[in-house]
């Protein structure tokens, strides 16, 4: 109950917009309330025309008078005993009406200021100071009570934290984290490095895919160095207002030496390090000048000695090449994504707080994630704890990581998609394709599992993993990787002589490859020569003349070797599926019959050996026979009954995937 009180509370505070509805609606009634006021009539103050005044002032009933420079007002006598105030105009062309008054002895007074012009002015320009005030407070507290501090530095500084992040929380850039331990030595023991004349990099840059863990190493710098440390953002130097940013970088460096020696973390620096001057209408002026003041501050006439930066992009080729140049970043360290070794560190990382199962080997479960980052792989152990905790356990074991891994790679499971029968037999053929050439080709990725279960926008998978890590791909193997993707359209129209849409990414990715082999590898009879396409963007300053590096003849030649690739695939693979014809037919029926086959079920059809009976073919039935929507059963129901079937089927895979 204490926590459904505190979640309604930081609801509550959360819904702050309540208090600016109060603050406009209290000031309309202020505006409403002062032109009523100013509108109001004075009560018993009889307004008389010139000619009325002068009247009375003849007849003596005039009492009192208070004349300004262009109103008379006072006290009249309008019957014996009745006396009331007055007011009345003086025309401009009117001769002195004091000394008028004077003669007839009224008691008359000149007033010192023109208190009715001062009034009227209030109320005129009274309402807009009211909103000018308020438009003043509410921008301090939009944001932050710095609304009139634009050029001043968002960085936050870090000083002391008490969850420090480490080295020892950065798994599987170890090459990395060893060029970063220089930095930290140097700040701890600047003598041991300047007694043979070494000076300290001034600037480093971490390049690496998203994912990889730059901004984590940045963390763990500032906690292994015990400096202060500021981090901003790139985009947080660029504002609506012109100067703001160059503005900001100043005030930064200017924290900085006040702190030095201390560490400034610049993430996405690619939002304002852009190379200058691109684009076909000229730079953007802004994002330049914020440029030109961070490579001024860096390293220009007076350096700043004691601050090091630190930069994270993943778009090293954007950048300002005066950015890039020694004495600005001196260097600059690749993030990559980790191998087979650094993936098992990783995971021994994110799963100390994890309660695992006896059965989980790491090892394997590195091996079967290859191009993993390090937050995919905290994604993985994310989706296996849910899964896990859904289905009420207490440990995480191998089938919850074999579920999220599925999950991660191919998507959630469609299980309100209707699917028709035929749809599903077209489905059953074309994946048993894949799966018979991937089995049968030695140089492709080994085969892990095959399914007709709809999971993200496909209609069915079929999963190969490869058991190491690849950094350089042979003819061969890529020949074997055309056959399997164009293996699912030949099985389609071999058995059910039907050419579908569902082998549209199957080609489009084959085409990518052919071309890739011809073009950029030289793996073709137009011989080693590099025939790629310009792909540089125009906006950043590249030229638009000549994009293409060959003439219109070899971009045919081009078109015909990609060709005879595909159509030397297309047939190499049309002669292994006819040749294991039977084998195919019953890796589709025993798909529309299971929905998944994992590698040692398909050896064993390719074996000729008889699969073992599935525990489950109760709940099978069951299933199948639910209707996909309108049950009546809740979302944790579906979900059992769906995965207990999948958790049967993976019992049998091996635990090396």
């Amino acid at each position: 109950m204490s926590d459904m009180k505190n979640m309604k509370n930081m609801n509550m505070k959360q819904k702050a917009p309540s208090g600016l509805w109060f603050w406009i609606f209290s000031l309309l009634i202020i505006i409403f309330l002062w032109s009523w006021m100013g509108n109001f009539p004075k009560s018993q103050e009889k307004k008389l025309s010139f000619s009325e005044f002068m009247q009375n002032v003849e007849n003596n009933k005039i009492e009192t008078a208070e004349v300004s420079s262009n109103v008379v007002k006072g006290k009249m006598t309008v019957e014996e005993g009745v006396v009331v105030s007055y007011k009345t105009a003086i025309p401009s062309d009117y001769p002195d009406v004091y000394n008028k008054l004077i003669q007839k002895g009224v008691k008359t007074d000149v007033e010192e200021l023109n208190k009715n012009e001062w009034l009227t002015m209030l109320f005129s320009w009274g309402p807009l100071l009211v909103l000018m005030v308020f438009w003043v407070v509410m921008m301090r507290q939009q944001m932050g009570g710095r609304a009139f501090s634009f050029g001043k530095s968002r960085a936050r500084l870090f000083v002391g934290e008490k969850e420090k992040v480490t080295f020892k929380d950065v798994a599987g850039i170890d090459e990395a984290k060893d060029e970063l331990q220089e930095i930290i030595d140097f700040l701890k023991e600047p003598k041991k490095f300047q007694r043979l004349g070494g000076r300290i990099p001034r600037g480093v840059l971490l390049i690496g895919p998203p994912g990889t863990g730059k901004t984590l190493l940045a963390r763990a710098i500032a906690g292994e160095a015990k400096v202060p440390f500021f981090s901003i953002s790139g985009s947080d130097f660029v504002e609506l207002f012109v100067g703001v940013g160059a503005s900001r970088v100043r005030d930064l460096f200017e924290e900085g030496k006040k702190h030095s020696p201390c560490l400034v973390f610049i993430d996405e620096i690619d939002a304002v390090g852009r190379q200058r001057g691109a684009g076909m209408g000229g730079g953007h002026d802004e994002r330049e000048q914020t440029l030109n003041a961070l490579l001024v501050e860096m390293d220009g006439f007076d350096p700043n000695v004691g601050i090091i930066i630190i930069a994270a992009t993943n778009r090293p080729d954007i950048l300002d090449s005066a950015l890039l140049r020694p004495g600005r970043f001196d260097r600059r360290i690749t993030v990559p994504t980790p191998d087979v070794r650094g993936r098992e560190d990783i995971l021994k990382v994110h799963i100390r707080k994890v309660p695992l199962g006896k059965e989980v080997d790491l090892k394997v479960l590195a091996r079967s994630t290859p191009g993993f980052t390090g937050a995919d792989l905290a994604n993985l152990i994310n989706e296996a704890a849910l899964y896990a905790s859904r289905r009420g356990k207490k440990k995480i074991d191998m089938k919850d990581f074999e579920y999220a891994k599925d999950k991660v790679l191919m998507g959630a499971e469609r299980k309100s998609m209707i699917i028709s029968e035929k749809e599903k037999e077209i489905t059953a053929y074309h994946e048993a394709g894949h799966a018979l050439i991937a089995a049968l080709e030695k140089d492709a990725d080994p085969l892990h599992k095959v399914s007709i279960i709809p999971r993200g926008m496909a209609l069915g998978q079929t999963q190969q993993l490869p058991l190491d890590d690849k950094y350089s791909y042979s003819k061969d193997y890529l020949e074997a990787q055309l056959c399997v993707l164009l293996g699912g359209r030949i099985s389609e129209e071999t058995f059910l002589n039907k050419l579908t849409s569902g082998a549209g990414n199957d080609f489009e990715r084959a085409t990518a490859i052919a071309r890739q082999m011809v073009c950029d590898w030289g793996m073709s009879d137009l011989g080693p020569i590099h025939y790629s396409q310009r792909d540089d963007f125009i906006f950043l300053g590249r030229d638009l003349m000549n994009h293409n590096q060959y003439s219109e003849e070899t971009a045919r030649k081009i078109d015909q070797a990609i060709k005879r690739l595909i159509d030397s695939s297309y047939d190499r693979a049309r002669k292994v599926i006819l040749a294991n014809s039977e084998k195919v037919e019953i890796i589709a029926k025993m798909l529309l019959e299971r929905e998944s086959l994992s590698s040692d079920e398909i050896n064993d059809i390719l074996a000729g050996k008889e699969l073992k009976p599935m525990d489950n073919d109760k709940e099978k039935k069951e299933k199948n026979g639910k209707t996909p929507a309108g049950d009546g059963q809740g979302p944790l129901d579906e979900n059992e009954t769906g995965e207990e079937a999948e958790e049967a089927e993976d019992a049998e895979e091996p635990k090396a995937g």
